[in-house]
């Protein structure tokens, strides 16, 4: 059978979703692994990666099933799902990768300014105080804050600023590739819907 015939079709959709399964699996076992080391102390991160995992497993699992039954209505629903998930994330990829510096620093002002715990977190975990300046006569967490003068502590906005922009490029990057494999999945499934099974009635359509 030559590529592009029906079993290799079934073969590369099978074989895509089986690579969308085990990256769900990561996605759900980074997170728990995280939030069990403490790594990680917000939940709404956790709950937000853990259920990203969780639709991605049950995409590739809609996505398996109609491939191994070369079932219409399952592939339908399968490439129709995909194909949102593509273009939303090709969106925020590619949004990812345009930000500039200015509009990187608002949304970290904006992430940093909702929530007084992750503050606290970031001082902690990054050694630094505030943001954009240190206020003395305030409250920090960071260890540097008892030791002052003898050793200033940083702006928070400095040290995140070092590797915002190298993540958002990795981010961008990794979403991009997973982009195109999702309108690849797309194509194959389209494909595959309008092959006829040679080992079934050669005058049925499946």
């Amino acid at each position: 059978m030559v590529c592009g015939g029906f079993v290799c079709t079934k073969n590369s959709l099978s074989a895509l979703n089986v690579l969308y399964v085990m990256v769900s699996l990561l996605l759900i076992g980074v997170a728990a692994w995280g939030k069990w080391f403490d790594l990680v102390s917000s939940i709404r991160v956790v709950a937000g990666v853990i259920g990203v995992g969780i639709f991605l497993f049950l995409v590739a699992f809609v996505g398996l099933c109609g491939a191994m039954r070369h079932h219409q209505v399952l592939l339908f629903f399968y490439m129709i799902i995909l194909f949102l998930v593509f273009v939303v994330q090709f969106s925020v990829s590619c949004a990812c990768l345009s930000l500039n510096k200015d509009q990187q620093d608002h949304l970290l002002e904006v992430g940093w300014n909702k929530s007084e715990a992750t503050q606290k977190y970031v001082e902690k975990m990054l050694n630094c105080c505030g943001f954009f300046h240190v206020n003395n006569n305030g409250t920090c967490a960071a260890s540097c804050f008892q030791h002052q003068p003898s050793q200033p502590c940083e702006t928070c906005s400095t040290i995140i600023q070092r590797y915002a922009g190298e993540v958002l490029q990795f981010v961008g990057g990794i979403g991009l590739f997973f982009s195109f494999t999702e309108i690849l999945g797309v194509w194959l499934a389209h494909r595959y819907r309008n092959l006829k099974d040679p080992r079934s009635n050669p005058g049925a359509f499946l």
